[in-house]
């Protein structure tokens, strides 16, 4: 009985288990092609020769130089298009690393790994594309963009994943330990104690004839002595 009202709830669970392993595999998929259209993208906006603005650009390496000539020497549209474009690339950095990263230290991961593409870009670009330079304001802005995304977004979605990824290890940890089976039909059972034996009645009525016995010589030599 036992056996047949737990088969139910192994099959229910075995589904469940099938279920959110399919889940987690159709998310990571889905996260790592969405990661690779977004590198594609990030490169056709940084890797893209532009020839035309080869003598206006020059590398920064002072952190807000970029920003202040955003300011001062473009219009309100044109620097809010330059820095917001730059803050939305860095994004998807913030969404989709922490998915693909491990749970421990996530942010940190995200931050480090959104440091080091962006610088890696920044530098191919500034030595080997026409027309582009190396910008250490871009590399603030793509990496705060990431913050922000990871913040809003990234932190929540990165933690439902890793919780439906842990929860068949919690379910196996706090799962009771099944009964022990009854033994084989083959197996000798241990050997009982042995009780105390008990008096019969025959037993007991010799008892207590001697007693008697006992008791009447002791009264014929009380008799005697008188």
């Amino acid at each position: 009985m036992d056996a047949a009202a737990a088969r139910p709830q192994r099959d229910t669970a075995r589904r469940k288990g099938w279920g959110r392993l399919l889940l987690r595999v159709s998310i990571l998929v889905l996260a790592f092609v969405a990661m690779v259209g977004f590198s594609v993208v990030l490169a056709k906006v940084t890797l893209t020769p532009s020839p035309a603005s080869e003598e206006l650009v020059k590398s920064n390496l002072h952190p807000g130089r970029s920003l202040r000539q955003y300011a001062e020497d473009y219009t309100f549209l044109a620097a809010c298009k330059q820095a917001g474009g730059n803050l939305i690339l860095g994004m998807p950095f913030g969404i989709l690393l922490p998915i693909l990263v491990p749970r421990r230290l996530r942010m940190l991961r995200m931050f480090l790994l959104t440091v080091a593409v962006i610088v890696l870009v920044e530098l191919v670009q500034g030595a080997v594309v026409r027309g582009r330079a190396f910008d250490v304001d871009d590399v603030i802005l793509n990496t705060a963009g990431a913050l922000l995304a990871y913040l809003l977004v990234g932190r929540r979605l990165s933690h439902r994943y890793h919780v439906l990824a842990e929860a068949p290890e919690r379910e196996a940890v706090n799962r009771p330990k099944a009964a022990p089976r009854a033994k084989a039909a083959g197996t000798k059972p241990k050997p009982r104690p042995k009780a105390a034996p008990r008096r019969t009645g025959r037993s007991a009525s010799v008892w207590s004839r001697l007693r008697q016995g006992v008791r009447r010589r002791a009264a014929r030599g009380r008799l005697r002595k008188r």
